[in-house]
């Protein structure tokens, strides 16, 4: 839930009309990042705020039935297609290429997937590009079975270099002095992933990944090929919530800190 400050931040560009050739979000990065394409101002929010109390959205009785805390059907089918309805058409439309980042269970590699288009397919790989390990069931696309992205990729900077994108605007969830930990869930981990080593190292080793890209991140910041857009102190909040509230409160710290770098950032975009 530390992505309603993402949702804060793109909200803010998109009525600034700020508009970008390619774009790519790992696991809340992209469900939320998806709503530039669609042009849909506020929609991460308001869907959040208004399922966050229903157990059909996230709940432990959810991951009880279904073995996916986040429900598989109600958050990824039902709630985008009848009760929010993501804007499939302009997303198809829209020129900007987008990209989702998921791990490959067996590899322990990332996986990239362009989406020109959506469909039932589509909010598969915003699944599994969000999909925790232990409270999510692994999801089956394209052969591959896949979890979040970020074990193998938390902050794709590279990748879109790659691409051939010379000016990018990275946005973070944590402020630019943290530093990650172990994950102290490894022994479960190993006991549920025992058929897939490669995962179980890359979960082991994703601290050291994520550290490496931070410093990696800073110092295309510091020599002018990245624009960074972080919180400016650990946010208020965790992987989960059900409080509005607090999912209100992050996602204006998102869109405070967005007006408050705002005209650099057209500076540096220039």
């Amino acid at each position: 839930m530390r992505g309603l400050f993402t949702c804060g931040v793109i909200d803010t560009l998109m009525e600034r009309e700020i508009v970008f050739d390619g774009m790519i979000g790992v696991s809340a990065g992209a469900a939320f990042g998806c709503n530039y394409k669609s042009h849909q101002i506020g929609r991460g929010l308001r869907y959040n705020k208004a399922y966050a109390k229903d157990p059909r959205y996230c709940s432990v009785r959810s991951l009880l039935k279904t073995g996916d805390m986040y429900n598989a059907k109600f958050c990824y089918h039902v709630l985008p297609v009848e009760l929010d309805p993501f804007d499939e058409e302009t997303f198809e439309k829209d020129p900007m290429a987008f990209y989702v980042v998921a791990t490959n269970v067996k590899t322990g590699e990332p996986v990239y997937k362009k989406l020109s288009s959506v469909g039932y397919t589509g909010f598969e790989w915003f699944r599994a590009s969000g999909s925790m390990p232990l409270v999510s069931n692994i999801v089956i696309l394209d052969g591959m079975k896949l979890l979040d992205g970020g074990i193998a990729d938390s902050i794709p900077l590279k990748f879109m270099q790659k691409q051939g994108y010379r000016k990018t605007v990275t946005v973070l969830t944590k402020p630019r002095d943290y530093v990650k930990s172990k994950n102290p869930a490894m022994p479960y981990i190993r006991r549920k992933y025992k058929e897939y080593p490669k995962f179980i190292e890359a979960v082991e080793n994703r601290h050291l990944m994520y550290n490496n890209q931070m410093r990696y991140v800073l110092d295309e910041e510091r020599m002018g090929n990245t624009f960074v857009i972080a919180p400016p102190a650990p946010l208020p909040i965790g992987h989960i919530t059900h409080s509005p509230e607090k999912l209100q409160r992050v996602y204006d710290i998102g869109r405070k800190e967005a007006e408050r770098v705002f005209d650099a950032l057209e500076r540096y975009l220039a």
